[in-house]
C-alpha cells in the first residue's frame, strides 16, 4: 500500500473577463466538473467566479476551506490577467491553467469566449510574476478534453505536493571512490525538499535498540508470506525484520515538519559485517510501500525514486546502468524478435533492492561480489539478504533528477521496456531496451556527467515526469533523441 504519498484534493476556480458574459465561463466550468465526475475525479468547484482581485481572494479562500491541495484555474472565456495569475500566487499548492474551446458554430456572437487568446496573456502574466504553473501541451478544449487534461494533472500535482513535504534521511557518507553518488544538497532546498544526514553509527545504535522488539515476529510472518518459495534463509528474517522496524521508527521519529520520508543509506562495505546481513530485501519492502531506500547514499537517486512513486502511485526501483548485452545473446534471443539494435539494449542491475512485486520470480540470496571480498568466497553468512531475480518484462521509464557540482539541477527521461529475455545473471536484473540508447548513453549520460544510478518507473510516464521537472524549474531535461535529431555535441558525419 502506498502510504507515503499525498492524496490529491482538486479544486477548480473559473475566471471571467468582465467584458464577457460571466455565464459563459460559469456554464462551461459546470460542464467540466460534470465530465470530471463521470471520469471518477472528485473536483470541488469554487462558488465564486473570479472577475477581479477581490473575487480571486474569495475563490482561493473557498478552495482552502474545502481543503484542496491542488488547483485548476479554468479560463471559460478570455479571463482577467491579474486576478487569474495572482490566484496561483495566493494558493499554496500546484496550479494548472486550462482554457475553454468554442462550443458551436451557431453561437459565435454572445457565446464566443476567446479563451484561446486569453491563455496567451495568462502565460505572459505568469512569466512576469515568476509564477510556476502547469499548462498542458494543448491547453484548450471542450469539457471532455479539459477533464482529460485535469486527470493528467493529478499525478503531476501529487509529485509536486509530495516534494514540498518531503524529507530525505541519509545514513553514512557516500562509499569510498563513489564520487558518482556525491552531489551538493543545495538543489534540494531549491525545490523545497528537506534533508537530514546521519552516520552509520547512529543507525547501528538504533538497530541494536530494537533487539527483541515484540513486533519482529509479525514482520517475519509477513516476510515469509511474501517470499514463499524464495525464502532460502529463514534464520535471516528476524535480523532483517529488526532492521525494517528500525527504519520505520526512525522515519516516524525524525520526519519533523514533513509528511513524507525517503532514505538514502550506506550499504557497504562495513554494513553487512556489523549488522549481520545485506539490507537489500528490507529496502525493497519499504519501496513497495512508497518509501524508497536508495543504495550507496544516493540522495538524488532517492529523490528521483520518490518522484516516480508519486507519479505512478506504485513501486519503483533504482538500478545501475550496468552492463552490455553480449553479442551472442543478442543474436540468439533479441535480434529479429524485437525491434532493437544491440546498442539499444543494456542490463539494469542492483544487488537486490527491486520490490518483490516487480520481479518475474525472486528470492533471498547473497551478494556474490561482497561475499568474494568480505567472506573470501566462502559459505555466505552476513553477505546474505539480497532479493534477486529477473525483473518482470513490460514498459518502463528510465529517469533521474541530478544535482550538479555548481548546484544546478538537470534531468533525463527515456521511455523503453524490459524484454522477456532471461538474463542468466545474478542480482535484481533485467534486459532493458530503449531506442537510440547508444547515442543517449554517449551524448547525455556520459556527456552530461550523470552517475550510474537511474530510477525506473514501471510504465510509460515520460509526459508526467517532464511536466513535474519543468514545474520544478529544471531547464536541462534530456531524452533519447531519434536518429533524425542530432545532439548538440554529436558528430554529423
Amino acid at each position: 500500500m502506498m502510504s507515503n504519498i499525498p492524496d490529491v484534493k482538486l479544486g477548480i476556480i473559473a475566471v471571467s473577463r468582465d467584458c464577457f458574459p460571466l455565464t459563459v465561463s460559469q456554464g462551461r466550468c459546470k460542464s467540466v466538473v460534470e465530465e470530471c465526475r463521470k471520469a471518477g475525479l472528485d473536483v470541488f468547484s469554487a462558488p465564486t467566479i473570479a472577475e477581479n482581485e477581490r473575487d480571486a481572494v474569495r475563490a482561493v479562500e473557498e478552495v482552502r476551506e474545502a481543503r484542496c491541495n491542488a488547483l485548476v484555474v479554468f479560463l471559460g472565456n478570455f479571463g482577467p490577467e491579474t486576478p487569474e495569475t495572482i490566484i496561483a500566487k495566493m494558493f499554496d499548492g500546484p496550479v494548472m491553467y486550462v482554457a475553454a474551446a468554442e462550443e458551436s458554430g451557431d453561437n459565435l456572437i454572445n457565446g464566443r469566449g476567446d479563451a484561446y487568446c486569453g491563455m496567451l496573456n495568462c502565460s505572459y502574466n505568469l512569466a512576469l510574476r515568476k509564477i510556476a504553473a502547469y499548462i498542458p501541451e494543448y491547453p484548450v478544449g471542450d469539457a471532455v478534453d479539459v477533464a482529460r487534461m485535469i486527470a493528467e494533472f493529478v499525478p503531476v500535482a501529487r509529485a509536486i505536493i509530495g516534494l514540498r513535504n518531503l524529507k530525505i534521511i541519509t545514513f553514512g557518507p557516500r562509499p569510498q571512490d563513489f564520487f558518482a553518488c556525491n552531489a551538493p544538497i543545495k538543489g534540494l532546498y531549491d525545490i523545497g525538499v528537506e534533508i537530514e544526514e546521519n552516520s552509520e553509527l547512529d543507525l547501528l545504535v538504533a538497530y541494536r535498540a530494537h533487539k527483541d522488539d515484540e513486533r519482529i515476529a509479525e514482520v517475519v510472518r509477513d516476510m515469509t508470506a511474501e517470499l514463499g518459495d524464495g525464502n532460502a534463509y529463514p534464520d535471516l528474517l528476524p535480523r532483517m525484520a529488526q532492521f525494517e522496524l528500525t527504519l520505520l521508527d526512525w522515519a516516524e521519529e525524525h520526519r519533523g515538519s514533513r509528511e513524507y520520508v525517503v532514505f538514502a543509506d550506506k550499504c557497504w562495505p562495513a554494513f553487512p559485517k556489523e549488522f549481520g546481513f545485506e539490507p537489500c530485501y528490507v529496502n525493497s519492502r519499504l519501496a513497495s510501500r512508497g518509501i524508497p531506500v536508495a543504495c550507496e547514499v544516493d540522495i538524488y537517486g532517492a529523490l528521483s525514486e520518490y518522484i516516480g512513486t508519486c507519479i505512478t502511485a506504485s513501486p519503483v526501483t533504482l538500478l545501475d546502468i550496468n552492463n552490455t548485452v553480449p553479442k551472442d545473446m543478442y543474436e540468439s534471443e533479441i535480434n529479429g524478435r524485437y525491434d532493437y539494435k544491440l546498442s539499444d539494449t543494456f542490463m539494469g542491475f542492483h544487488c537486490g533492492n527491486t520490490p518483490f512485486c516487480r520481479l518475474a520470480g525472486g528470492g533471498i540470496k547473497y551478494q556474490l561480489i561482497q561475499n568474494r571480498t568480505l567472506e573470501n568466497g566462502g559459505t555466505p553468512d552476513f553477505t546474505r539478504g539480497t532479493l534477486e531475480g529477473d525483473i518482470a518484462p513490460g514498459e518502463i521509464t528510465f529517469f533521474r533528477l541530478q544535482g550538479n557540482a555548481d548546484t544546478s539541477l538537470q534531468a533525463y527521461v527515456a521511455e523503453g521496456e524490459i524484454l522477456p529475455v532471461a538474463t542468466r545473471s545474478f542480482g535484481g536484473i533485467g534486459i532493458f531496451a530503449i531506442h537510440e540508447m547508444g547515442r543517449f548513453y554517449r551524448h547525455v549520460l556520459i556527456q552530461k556527467h550523470y552517475p550510474h544510478h537511474g530510477a525506473v518507473a514501471f510504465g510509460h510516464v515520460g509526459r508526467a515526469l517532464w511536466a513535474v521537472l519543468s514545474y520544478l524549474g529544471v531547464k536541462d531535461i534530456s531524452f533519447n533523441q531519434p536518429k533524425t535529431m542530432l545532439y548538440s555535441d554529436e558528430c554529423p558525419f
